[in-house]
């Protein structure tokens, strides 16, 4: 059985391997950090306006869950420059006495995230992809383009070293990249990273002008063999819940395949200007 422990160690796995796998002098001009200790993991980008790689998680059941452990994750913020950084917990691994925490270091509520996960051994359905697309794993030398579609999709590619901190992660130990192209171009990107018995199912984006056409679906099935065939138990993802009248087509697209939901998880936010 997936424990929330190993997914959430998955998912700050991939974020923290992701941004450090940049070549030094990017991750100088953007001022990543990173922090591990046990089981936790903390990273920070201080030159990223988003503040969405501002993020902590990876808490287990092996580690109790204190007051001293949460306020050296709100110091590391600190001490990064950051304004703001999130604290991601499984809601079954929060302490009686979350909300005394939360309320000594000034954390608030914020973003919340489905966390899903699929077993491996189930049978993986072929996608249908529209004609003119083809998808397949990245050639390096396309690795610019790639990180482009992505990170402008997302709409993180300001300043644009975030394109050049993206582009490093191609080829990095333990990461797989995948694209789908109309013609020579590429319109859409995911990846995935090979954590033990969990393979993490990141970055899928898709050009607007795309979308509609399959290339979600064709990333997740290719990707999802890829982790089956290199001895994977689990793929796991996270994406935005859907407040009243909202549809998440990722969401959907995961559930479409298999994908279970296994919790909802709130992000706890340290704020620079708010928490003691």
């Amino acid at each position: 059985m997936l424990t929330p422990g190993a997914a959430e160690q998955a998912e700050i796995d991939a974020y923290l391997t992701f941004a450090t796998a940049a070549p030094p002098a990017v991750r100088e001009t953007l001022g990543v950090g990173s922090l591990r200790f046990g089981p936790v993991r903390a990273l920070a980008i201080r030159e990223d306006p988003s503040g969405f790689f501002n993020r902590a998680g990876g808490f287990d059941a092996s580690e109790p869950i204190t007051v001293d452990l949460v306020g050296r994750l709100c110091r590391f913020f600190a001490e990064q420059y950051v304004p703001a950084g999130a604290i991601m917990i499984a809601p079954a691994l929060l302490p009686p006495d979350w909300d005394s925490i939360a309320a000594k270091l000034g954390l608030t509520t914020g973003a919340r995230y489905v966390k899903l996960a699929r077993d491996l051994r189930a049978p993986i359905a072929d996608p249908v992809l529209d004609s003119g697309l083809r998808v397949g794993r990245l050639d390096p030398a396309e690795s610019r383009e790639w990180a482009t579609v992505m990170m402008e999709t997302f709409g993180l590619a300001t300043p644009r070293e975030m394109i050049d901190l993206t582009e490093g992660f191609v080829g990095a130990p333990g990461w797989q990249q995948y694209a789908v192209w109309d013609g020579d171009h590429i319109v859409a990107t995911g990846s995935l990273h090979l954590d033990g018995e969990c393979a993490d199912v990141f970055g899928g984006a898709t050009l607007p002008e795309a979308r509609g056409r399959g290339a979600q679906s064709a990333l997740l099935a290719v990707r999802l063999q890829a982790a089956r065939d290199a001895g994977c138990r689990w793929a796991v993802a996270e994406t935005g819940t859907e407040s009243p009248g909202e549809r998440n087509p990722s969401l959907h697209n995961m559930l479409r395949f298999d994908f279970t939901r296994q919790y909802e998880r709130t992000s706890w936010v340290w704020n620079s200007l708010t928490s003691s």
